[in-house]
C-alpha cells in the first residue's frame, strides 16, 4: 500500500439535543457523497438561543477522506 492523499472538507453540523449528535449528522449525511472518509476534527462549536434556552447546537468540523487511485 503507498502513501495516502487527503482531500479536506469543511462542514457545518446541527442538531435539537446534542453536540456529538451534530458532529454525527454532518458525517451522516456527508457519507451519502463522499467516500473514504477517515477523521474529522472539531473547528469551533456554538449553540443558538431562543427564548433563553438552547435551541440548536452547531459544530463546524473538517472531515479527510483518502483519494482514490484513478490510475489502478
Amino acid at each position: 500500500m503507498g502513501d495516502h492523499i487527503y482531500k479536506i472538507v469543511e462542514l457545518t453540523g446541527t442538531s435539537t439535543t446534542t453536540l456529538e449528535e451534530a458532529v454525527q449528522n454532518a458525517i451522516a449525511r456527508a457519507s451519502k457523497t463522499v467516500r473514504n472518509m477517515r477523521w474529522f476534527e472539531v473547528i469551533e462549536s456554538r449553540g443558538r438561543i431562543e427564548n433563553e434556552k438552547i435551541a440548536r447546537w452547531e459544530v463546524i468540523l473538517k472531515i479527510g477522506f483518502v483519494l482514490e487511485d484513478t490510475l489502478s
